[in-house]
């Protein structure tokens, strides 16, 4: 264990190093060739901004597991190289995957691609990583259900692979916001992973760690003005999101751990995303508008509207984030998975309903003042 702990310490700082060089000459070529996010009444800057910092974020974690796999074959531990061989084909296919929603991104960071093709894209990458051998195949007692057939297995698998790399490109909305959180997701998951045996995804999801937190000290810190701040833009994104999922869905896939229920391990870093976007496109419905086109209305948003600047807004949901996490990690080991769920709606919709009063309020406040 101490091997890996110290091959999961060269690959955090290969990674933060490698995208700490690359994200500044990101905005060396971006300011060059004016290739920037402009402002506009949706979004919340103010100013021209950078956003292809998610260019950093795929070949500083493929490098990464390439050098794990380049140095490990030649360790002379067998068991060493037998645990790397078992995970070649998944780490092989998640990397098919990832490069595909990573040019799709860039390609919509550059151009703009219509979230149609989007879609069909993600739907791609989730099936190439049900290919390398990586399905959600169990409920593990949620609404009494445990193992499903395989072809239920499939479909639900990209259906919340989908699902959840939307959740962390929608949830991208403020400085510090998707980073923050998916930074929380793949701590936790690498010590579950760790704790587990399955070194070889702790290590890439210490990778995924490294990559973000460079960005997101150029992205909550960076000043637009002496060139130094950057958006993540759907290169990041998707790619964040695809690699989250995947290791949601390995973490389903342990038998148990520590007596806690895999399924509350794996999706409770992801419940403040997941709950969100379904909360958005129902609300989007209601109002008869388009579910796929952005507006305002997110829980970063409703946090704004009562004053909230934008860090204590990001702050506030991180830490939510985390001790949603904890809270589902500790009772999940004592309570029933489906209460529990019905638990953090409970929370959920509570905490959505006291901002609306409170947004209202605010409304009703101003427009009095307005008018005296």
């Amino acid at each position: 264990m101490i091997f890996w702990l110290t091959v999961d310490l060269l690959v955090l700082l290969c990674v933060v190093l490698l995208t700490g060089i690359i994200i500044p000459q990101i905005l060396l070529i971006a300011f060059r060739k004016n290739l920037f996010d402009e402002p506009d009444p949706r979004k919340i800057h103010k100013t021209e901004v950078p956003r292809l910092g998610g260019i950093a974020f795929f070949p500083a974690i493929i490098l990464a597991e390439f050098l794990l796999y380049g140095f490990g074959s030649m360790w002379p531990d067998p068991a060493v190289k037998a645990l790397l061989l078992v995970n070649v084909r998944p780490i092989c296919f998640i990397g098919a995957g990832a490069i595909l929603l990573y040019l799709t991104g860039m390609a919509d960071d550059l151009v703009g691609v219509r979230y149609k093709a989007k879609f069909i894209m993600q739907t791609i990458s989730a099936v190439l990583v049900i290919t390398g051998g990586l399905q959600f195949n169990n409920f593990h007692g949620f609404l009494g259900i445990g193992e499903m057939p395989d072809i239920v297995s499939i479909l639900l698998t990209i259906l919340l692979m989908v699902f959840i790399i939307n959740s962390i490109n929608l949830i991208d909305g403020i400085d510090g916001l998707a980073s923050g959180l998916s930074a929380i997701a793949c701590a936790f998951y690498s010590f579950v992973f760790y704790q587990a045996g399955l070194y070889v995804f702790s290590a890439f999801a210490v990778a995924t760690f490294g990559a973000l937190v460079p960005f997101y000290i150029y992205n909550v810190f960076g000043d637009p003005e002496k060139h130094r701040k950057i958006f993540m833009g759907d290169t990041g994104a998707l790619t964040i999101g695809l690699f989250l999922s995947v290791m949601s869905i390995r973490i389903c896939r342990i038998e148990t751990f520590t007596g806690a229920n895999p399924a509350v391990i794996a999706f409770a870093p992801l419940l403040i995303p997941c709950f969100d976007v379904v909360r958005v496109y129902l609300h989007r419905i209601k109002a008869h508008r388009n579910p796929f086109l952005p507006d305002k209305t997110h829980i970063h948003h409703k946090l704004l509207a009562i004053g909230m600047g934008q860090r204590v807004a990001m702050m506030t949901i991180i830490c939510s984030s985390a001790l949603l996490t904890g809270f589902n990690y500790w009772l999940s080991a004592y309570v029933n998975i489906t209460l529990l769920f019905a638990c953090d709606m409970a929370i959920w919709l509570t905490a959505n309903t006291l901002l609306t009063r409170a947004i209202r309020a605010r409304e009703k406040s101003t427009s009095r003042i307005l008018y005296e």
